[in-house]
């Protein structure tokens, strides 16, 4: 009786929309790819295709933007020092400034903001062309906490401080900080070092919102051990291997 030969393992290569593969590679973001492929200037294995959630294998289905195959773009990470005023989005609807303003005379390749500062908001923000790092650094379980300096419109005590950190609900949501602390005080107001482990939506103006406080400003000063440093506002810079090893 003869022995029928082990099976052999076939690997499935998971399906994804044409719009997300081109986004994962870095070469621009998933509404950038669907107008591409609307536009008529995708094609994957020779075939125009017009549908951004046209199903393609990463790695095994040959895709083509202009006649060109695409390959994964080197990773770029680097850091703004946002201003206010400008909001941190690709395009806006209501037609207001961007943080991209600040590239203008650069020939940088795509790259998106890596998490938001809102537009009242200023201080240090990332950007990469890198979405699955993006998420990494992002997401609360594996992202590094996040440093603001908030000059807020009274004087603090220990009760503020350690309601900061206890935490408060708004719309029903429960924010809170990882650490508050008083960094000086004038007359009538002061500023704080407030350090986030997660970054929802306005959490630290919401947080302050509930405790009856209103800022007067929010920096973000540092992202891990990565420091704003002396880097003016509205420049930006890439990051060093360093630098991005210990992110």
């Amino acid at each position: 009786m003869t022995s029928k030969p082990p099976r052999r393992r076939v690997s499935i290569v998971p399906r994804h929309g044409v719009s997300r593969v081109i986004s994962k590679l870095g070469l621009g973001s998933r509404t950038q790819a669907a107008e591409w492929a609307r536009e008529g200037r995708v094609r994957v294995n020779g075939r125009l295709v017009r549908d951004a959630e046209h199903p393609v294998r990463q790695g095994l289905d040959r895709i083509e933007i202009d006649g060109r195959e695409t390959q994964s773009a080197e990773r770029l990470v680097l850091m703004l020092n946002k201003p206010r005023g400008l909001v941190a989005t690709t395009k806006d609807e209501r037609g207001r400034a961007t943080v991209y303003s600040c590239f203008a005379d650069a020939a940088l390749p795509w790259l998106a903001p890596v998490g938001r500062l809102d537009k009242a908001s200023e201080g240090l923000l990332l950007f990469s062309n890198d979405p699955a790092w993006a998420a990494r650094i992002t997401d609360p379980s594996s992202g590094p906490p996040k440093t603001y300096h908030v000059q807020i419109d009274k004087l603090p005590g220990a009760t503020l401080l350690a309601d900061l950190e206890r935490g408060a609900v708004s719309n029903g949501e429960r924010l809170k900080a990882r650490s508050a602390r008083c960094l000086r005080s004038g007359e009538k107001n002061a500023w704080l070092e407030i350090v986030l482990d997660e970054g929802r939506n306005r959490q630290i103006r919401r947080l302050l919102e509930a405790l009856d406080v209103s800022v007067l400003r929010l920096v973000r000063v540092a992202i891990g051990s990565l420091s704003l440093g002396a880097l003016a506002k509205g420049q930006w810079r890439m990051l060093t291997q360093k630098e991005f090893d210990s992110l």
